[in-house]
């Protein structure tokens, strides 16, 4: 053997013992997969991570699911889509709107301003926040609902958000370890040929009420729910209550068309693909920034998530 084939020889015996360093240990022979060394968890840890309530069963529970109970007078399951018939602006719940606040009032004007600029205004489901409860409710999607005894299930189109009615006869979580949400915690009974749902515990962060109004952490509301036209018109009375924000109760009912030959498909919120829908403040800017690059004659960069020009 040469020196270089030498040299050669040993350069590679020092890298594939460099590579062979870098590997992490396998296995010893025999033993199978490395043994990873972390304890199992305990039953107080599973219990925890699995939330486990103090006392009662959970929704899905067969002992809850078969309990002796009176049969509900109606059944939600089925796919809903509002009603907008009468107005696309149907969507928002007011006007009318209560005495608001300073910050109501903040908002209303401010939004007002936004319009006749032809800007969003307060636009956080452009961002992907939740849309949250009610504005949920009235998205320009479908609602998928599903009623058991215990509970009612609604998936949302839009942004596939849940929902969770408990009618179980629970009560509200204790208010020093509730953990707020943009749906609330709702707890439903019946009334006559009623279904009456009192939601509360909302998370306030970038949750607002038609264009922009905000709400804070007194925030309730209280849902009638009936089923009219031999089931196929879903109605909603709504009272809602913010003694930080307004005075008194704001009302608004709404209603729903039963939709059998609809579903709810998966959907995922993409902050990139937002920018290109002209309706968010990013799209909104991306457009202007288009129009600005054309009267200047220069060729404006893709929005984020958009393929680029061909050549």
């Amino acid at each position: 053997m040469t020196a270089l084939a030498r040299l050669a020889a040993g350069l590679v015996l020092v890298c594939a013992a460099a590579a062979a360093l870098a590997q992490p240990p396998g296995p010893r022979a025999g033993t199978g997969a490395p043994v990873d060394r972390r304890p199992g968890l305990t039953q107080d840890r599973i219990d925890e991570l699995a939330h486990k309530h103090d006392g009662f069963y959970g929704a899905l529970a067969p002992q809850n699911l078969h309990k002796k109970r009176a049969k509900a007078p109606f059944d939600l399951t089925g796919v809903w889509f509002i009603d907008l018939r009468r107005a696309f602006a149907d969507f928002m719940f007011g006007p009318p709107y209560p005495e608001f606040y300073a910050a109501g009032k903040q908002a209303l004007r401010e939004a007002a301003e936004a319009r006749k600029e032809g800007k969003p205004y307060r636009d956080s489901i452009g961002q992907c926040y939740p849309a949250g409860m009610p504005m949920i409710m009235t998205r320009v999607w479908p609602i998928a609902m599903v009623q058991e005894p215990t509970v009612i299930y609604m998936m949302f189109g839009f942004t596939n958000s849940l929902r969770i009615i408990y009618l179980d006869g629970r009560k509200f979580t204790d208010p020093d370890i509730a953990i707020p949400t943009y749906n609330g915690e709702s707890l439903g009974h019946w009334e006559g040929n009623a279904l009456v749902i009192h939601t509360k515990y909302f998370e306030t962060n970038q949750h607002w009420i038609d264009t922009g109004i905000p709400i804070s952490d007194q925030f309730e509301m209280t849902e009638r729910v009936t089923l009219l036209d031999k089931g196929m018109t879903l109605q909603i009375e709504y009272t809602m209550t913010d003694p930080k924000n307004w005075k008194g109760e704001w009302k608004s009912t709404k209603r729903w068309m039963r939709e059998d030959y609809s579903d709810v498909p998966e959907v995922e919120c993409l902050p990139n693909l937002n920018e290109n829908l002209p309706s968010t403040e990013k799209g909104h800017a991306a457009v202007e920034a288009r129009e600005k690059a054309k009267e200047e004659g220069k060729a404006p960069a893709p929005a984020a998530g958009a393929a680029a020009p061909s050549k």
